[in-house]
Parts: structure tokens; C-alpha cells; sequence
């Protein structure tokens, strides 16, 4: 298919495949030399060279020296310029960033010619929403909710003391270990008067296992099977062999949930009633927000079930890049070497092509049934936000003056709208859940 502009440029378009495509763009020889011979004149105006005064520098001079230079960029710009151009004729939607190879073979003293290798945006249709189930998921919270949170508390404010007994879950062991892999010892496999608690799930089970029921004394050597997916490369799916001593079991004394509790607990009165008024309301915060999260995956399960399309691969790509360098930052935050762990973007594909598919249908639907945010929705977010800290104003101020941190909230506020869209829309069914399930304390 060939697109003309006038007399100036000759647009040719393929269709390599749904979303590829190729375009192929001449444009006259003589614009170019033109726009080079109007920018060396401008730059001999200004540019300094010695011998010679500032302005009367003879534009033969400024050829010879920045000619190259100044070609390449016009060249750089008559792309740019000649593509979008072509791009707006055609009404096509470049998905990322366009793949630019200047045709060698095909260049001649009347023509500069290039082609554009992109990807165009999918088609989208979502299917009858109205049509499909989504559950909404409901938990109640009443005083064993308020119990079981009281005890987490009592817990994160557990004394351990030295106890005669055999080590269990939510006690403390100290031990000397040593551990190798057929026969050779490890960096990091042994320790002398390590302390390890027991049942918060950070041991690998075969140690833990080994660990549990062990009295202060005991001595023992074991096989520790190490998880094919262990941080550690040279670990990761080994058999590896221990042997430990333990010298200590500390046992954990958990406070009584008196007035002397809830006074750490910042209740100066003591009052335990006050503060279990205070926790109910800290739970029900909490459920709300983790009911909300869940209801919004539900949500975006369903859409996905509604909508078949191919995705840009160029949007894949960059999403992918996104996720390696927040895996890294996390790393980092961690303390771990990240140069020591390469992170290819094929461990990322999957959820990126999630994700730009879901952020594909999320725009869809926001524009067809007018859902992008109002500014009253974006205050209530900001002050939501800024509620929790000590100088809210400093919170508006830091999200009203970044254009980036206010698109971020407008784009949550664009998913609220799409969920609440799709419920109002879709049939629902209510299920409640249980709360030791939804806040992650199961067992």
C-alpha cells in the first residue's frame, strides 16, 4: 500500500503480521540538503573559529568541520518528522518504540529512504461482562478476630527464657552447626551459638524438622534437602548433611493482655477495653483494604477471561525490563549482590504480558463507559493519603507538584472505577471468607 504526501515523500506500508508492521519512507534528496544548508548558515553565525571573527565565519569553513555532524542530524530529524507524519495519515498507534534501519542499498542522490519496524496497538473487545460471575468475597469481624489479633501482639512481645523441655514451634534454639555438600563444606553452612526460632517458616523443613524436638545437650546429624528454587544457586536442589549441637531451648513467655500491655501499647490509662475498642477498628481498616485488594484480582481475572487479543511484544519487553529493575531494587534493599544474580526477562514474560493486557483492557473499558478519573476522586486519594501523617501538607504538595506521582494515583483510581463498573455490571455472588485466610495467618 503506498501513501503519498504531496511530492515531497512516498510512504510505502506492510503487514508483516496482526500487529507488525513495516513502512518503508523516501523523502527527497533535496529537502534534506536544503535544511542542512539553512542550519550550517545559522551555525556560522555563532559558531567560533580560529582566524576568523564571531559571524564571519565563511560557511564553506563550518561545512568542513561540523558538516557531518549537522547532516546526521537532519537526517535524525527528517525520520522522526516524515514517520509521524506518516504515521497520523494512517491513524496507526505505535505500541513502543519504533525499530529505524536506513536502507543503504536503496539510498541515490534524489532520495533518502528508511524503513520503520513497529508493532501497532490490538484491537480490543470485551465480551458480555454483564454476562459473567465474579464472587465478592466477605469476612466478618467480631471479638475472636479482635482475640486472634491480640495474640499476634502478645507474640511480637514475647520474652524467651532457657527451658528444660524438647524445642517446638515458637521456640528459640541455640545451636552450633556445620553443613556440607558430598563432603565439602559451604560458605555460610556453619555457625557457633546461632540462635534460630522455630515455626516462623524462614528455615528450610528438613532442618527445622530436625531441629524440633531436640533438648539442650542433644546432638544430631541429618539430610537436609535443599529447594529446587533456594536464593542460593550452588544450594538450590542439593542434599546437603548437618550436624548440630544445641546448647540452649528458650521458650517464649508471652505477656498477659492486662493494663500493664495495653500501656506499652500507648493507652495511658490502661483501660484494655479502650484498647480493644482500638484494634477492632485497626482490623476492620485492614480487612477493608485486603478485601478490597482481593476483590480487585477477581475483577481483573474476570476481565481476562473476557477479552482474547495478541499483545505488542514491545510493551511485553518494556514491562519486563520494569519488573528486573524493581527485583533488583528489592535485592538490593535486602543487602544481596545483584551483579552476583542475573536476571533475564524471560523469568518475566509471563506476568508482564499479564499485566499489558490488563492495562490494555483497563484503558478500554475506562474510555468507553467514561470512567477516567474526576478531580474530586484524585483529592479524596491524596487526602486519604496525606490523613496518615504527621504534616499532611507536605504529603499534597509531594504528589500536586510530580506529574508522575499524580498519574500513578490516577491510575489507581481508574482500576476503583473499572471494578466497581464491572460489579455493578457482572452477576456476583457473595462469599464469605475466613479471616485467618484473608490476613495470611493459616497454617
Amino acid at each position: 500500500m503506498h501513501i503519498f504526501f504531496g511530492n515531497s515523500m512516498d510512504a510505502t506500508l506492510e503487514t508483516v503480521s496482526n500487529l507488525e508492521r513495516k513502512m518503508s519512507i523516501s523523502v527527497p534528496m533535496s529537502e534534506i540538503n536544503s535544511e542542512v544548508v539553512s542550519r550550517l548558515g545559522k551555525l556560522s553565525k555563532t559558531v567560533k573559529v580560529a582566524g576568523f571573527r564571531p559571524g564571519k565565519v565563511p560557511v564553506k569553513i563550518v561545512e568542513q568541520q561540523h558538516g557531518g555532524q549537522v547532516r546526521s542530524e537532519v537526517m535524525s530529524d527528517a525520520i522522526g518528522k516524515n514517520l509521524g507524519e506518516a504515521l497520523e495519515q494512517k491513524e496507526l498507534r505505535i505500541a513502543g518504540l519504533p525499530k529505524i534501519d536506513v536502507q543503504a542499498k536503496e539510498q541515490s542522490d534524489d532520495h533518502f529512504v528508511f524503513v520503520a519496524s513497529f508493532e501497532v496497538y490490538p484491537s480490543i473487545e470485551v465480551k458480555d461482562v454483564a454476562g459473567c460471575s465474579i464472587d465478592k468475597p466477605t469476612v466478618k469481624v467480631g471479638e475472636s478476630e479482635v482475640d486472634s489479633t491480640l495474640a499476634i501482639m502478645q507474640k511480637q512481645r514475647a520474652t524467651f527464657e532457657v527451658n528444660e523441655k524438647s524445642a517446638e514451634s515458637g521456640d528459640q534454639v541455640k545451636i552450633d552447626f556445620k553443613g556440607s555438600v558430598d563432603g565439602e563444606f559451604f560458605e555460610g553452612g556453619s555457625g557457633d551459638g546461632v540462635v534460630m526460632s522455630l515455626g516462623e517458616g524462614r528455615l528450610v523443613p528438613d532442618f527445622e524438622n530436625a531441629l524440633t524436638g531436640m533438648k539442650a545437650s542433644d546432638e544430631k546429624t541429618f539430610d537436609v534437602q535443599f529447594p529446587e528454587d533456594y536464593p542460593s544457586k550452588d544450594l538450590a536442589g542439593k542434599k546437603a548433611q548437618f550436624e548440630v549441637k544445641v546448647h540452649e531451648v528458650l521458650a517464649a513467655v508471652l505477656p498477659e493482655i492486662d493494663s500493664e500491655f495495653a500501656k506499652q501499647l500507648g493507652f495511658e490509662d490502661g483501660d484494655v477495653e479502650r484498647l480493644r475498642v482500638d484494634v477492632k477498628k485497626n482490623v476492620d481498616t485492614e480487612v477493608a483494604k485486603r478485601l478490597e485488594s482481593r476483590q480487585k484480582d477477581l475483577v481483573m481475572k474476570a476481565l481476562l477471561e473476557q477479552a482474547e487479543f495478541d499483545v505488542p511484544q514491545a510493551l511485553v519487553e518494556e514491562e519486563s525490563d520494569r519488573l528486573a529493575e524493581q527485583m533488583k531494587e528489592n535485592m538490593k534493599s535486602r543487602g544481596m549482590k545483584v551483579d552476583d544474580a542475573p536476571l533475564p526477562k524471560e523469568v518475566f514474560a509471563e506476568e508482564a504480558t499479564r499485566r499489558v493486557k490488563l492495562g490494555l483492557i483497563i484503558a478500554h473499558i475506562a474510555e468507553k463507559n467514561e470512567l477516567q478519573p474526576k478531580p474530586d476522586q484524585l483529592k479524596e486519594v491524596v487526602e486519604e493519603m496525606a490523613a496518615g501523617y504527621e504534616k499532611p501538607q507536605e504529603v499534597r504538595d509531594w504528589y500536586y507538584k510530580n506529574p508522575q506521582r499524580l498519574r500513578e494515583i490516577e491510575s489507581y483510581v481508574v482500576e476503583k472505577n473499572v471494578v466497581t463498573w464491572a460489579l455493578e455490571t457482572a452477576k456476583t455472588n457473595d462469599v464469605e471468607m475466613a479471616f485467618d485466610e484473608l490476613m495470611g495467618l493459616e497454617k
